[in-house]
């Protein structure tokens, strides 16, 4: 289990607050990272979380991430793109023989296409994946006032 401290900036329903924390590495594998939004382009970001501590606004917090569910987006956004790309160049070189194309124009079209198919797969996933609790951040508990 992973955290965060932040300041809570809005509270938007009994159970859901924006806080503004510190972006870190493990930012840019989390599936959840469509409900964060950067503050000033710079290393500020405001993220969703699930209010379970009843923070107000104004307060210091410290936000809590079950590092499980991270795995498994990264595994989905880095790896599982390289495997179906690998995987299509192999398809692609199996066929070749067939079609008498180059034996290395069919590998890469192949191999570019199941890319980009996982990317799309990727994105649709990621963003349903962004609704599920499991993947947002918890307010754990309220350190003081900011």
């Amino acid at each position: 289990m992973a955290t965060e401290q932040g300041v809570v900036t809005k509270i938007e329903s009994t159970t859901t607050a924006w806080v503004k924390t510190t972006k870190t590495e493990a930012c840019k594998a989390c599936a959840a990272r469509s409900t964060c939004h950067s503050v000033g382009g710079g290393k500020e970001m405001e993220v969703e979380a699930i209010n379970h501590a009843g923070a107000q606004v104004g307060q210091k917090v410290v936000l809590s991430f079950d590092t499980s569910p991270l795995l498994k987006a990264t595994f989905l956004l880095y790896v599982f793109p390289i495997i179906a790309m690998i995987i299509g160049a192999l398809v692609g070189q199996q066929l070749a023989p067939n079609f008498n194309f180059d034996p290395s124009f069919l590998p890469a079209i192949f191999g570019f296409s199941f890319f980009g198919l996982t990317i799309l797969f990727v994105r649709s996933k990621g963003n349903k994946m962004a609704q599920k609790d499991e993947y947002r951040p918890k307010i754990i508990r309220v350190i003081g006032q900011s």
